[in-house]
């Protein structure tokens, strides 16, 4: 494990490995015990997207590991000036040692990983966002002990959530169902990855068979960032895939709730369903903190 650039670049066992530490962290963390695993390391955290969570969660995760993190923004960087990618990747590779970007392209960040010399992870982009669904998925396995026959289900848009959600639940054990309109699935090549788990992958355009028996249920914005032009477009599109009461009485009792955040409520979900699930919602936002920290101490430790 070089860099962390989408889910499917992970083995199985890389991703229980980084589960296994964040787990680890997280205990050290609530118990006072130092893990300044990365004393003397500079984290670049180069932000293309606004963050919340993203850029207090490595800030954080940094300092607790004895380590420093800068802030990028794109009006700071000569990238944001039309300096090519691969020459930023080798500037800043002599001065870092590591590289955390959030941004638009993912071949943005194939790229840095590619031209630069030092570990690249992925913050976010339009196709996939694997620094969430290791949180999310630390959060399942909080919270329900195993994957060993889980269902999950993502209500909502193909985006890069859904993306990374197939691969990383596919890739620990679980079952994935996927409600989304016609027109908004995901891309491609998820989709063709997904076959090669069988039955245990199922996309549908009815929220109630793909909620059916779920042991956990997802869903994001309707509208990601980039995509304010479309609102109106998408309020059509996905009126009537929100987490509400009859959606949660298809799933099974105890099922978990999850939200990247920021949520839109009575839209993707209701305040209703958000504040009754708002426990486990936060935790997982928590964990964001603490995967991250076990992908930095995997990848920069040295």
């Amino acid at each position: 494990m070089k860099h962390l650039l989408k889910l499917s670049d992970l083995t199985d066992k890389e991703i229980l490995e980084i589960l296994n530490l964040a787990d680890q962290l997280k205990y050290e963390r609530k118990h006072n015990i130092a893990h300044r695993h990365l004393e003397g390391k500079t984290l670049g955290m180069i932000f293309q997207k606004s963050s919340t969570r993203t850029r207090v969660s490595f800030e954080t995760g940094m300092y607790q590991l004895g380590g420093q993190a800068l802030f990028l923004s794109n009006r700071d960087l000569q990238i944001g000036r039309g300096e090519p990618v691969q020459d930023t990747a080798r500037v800043l590779s002599r001065y870092l040692d590591g590289i955390m970007i959030r941004t638009f392209e993912q071949k943005e960040v194939e790229d840095l990983a590619k031209y630069g010399s030092i570990p690249v992870i992925n913050g976010l982009t339009d196709y996939c966002h694997p620094c969430q669904i290791l949180a999310d998925l630390m959060t399942i396995r909080e919270y329900k002990g195993s994957f060993k026959g889980l269902k999950a289900c993502f209500v909502g848009d193909g985006n890069n959530m859904a993306n990374s959600l197939i691969v990383g639940c596919l890739k620990v054990g679980m079952s994935f169902a996927l409600a989304c309109p016609k027109g908004y699935e995901p891309c491609e090549d998820i989709l063709q990855f997904a076959k090669n788990y069988g039955d245990k992958f199922t996309m549908t355009t009815d929220i109630m068979t793909a909620a059916k028996d779920a042991d956990v249920l997802l869903t994001d914005v309707w509208a990601s960032m980039g995509q304010e032009e479309e609102k109106a477009k998408r309020e059509k599109a996905f009126a009537g895939y929100q987490i509400n009461d009859a959606v949660m009485s298809v799933a099974h009792k105890d099922a978990l709730v999850l939200h990247c955040l920021p949520a839109h409520r009575e839209e993707e979900i209701t305040e209703k369903v958000f504040e009754a699930h708002a426990k486990e919602i936060f935790e997982e936002a928590e964990n964001r903190l603490h995967a991250q920290k076990a992908v930095m101490v995997k990848l920069m430790k040295g």
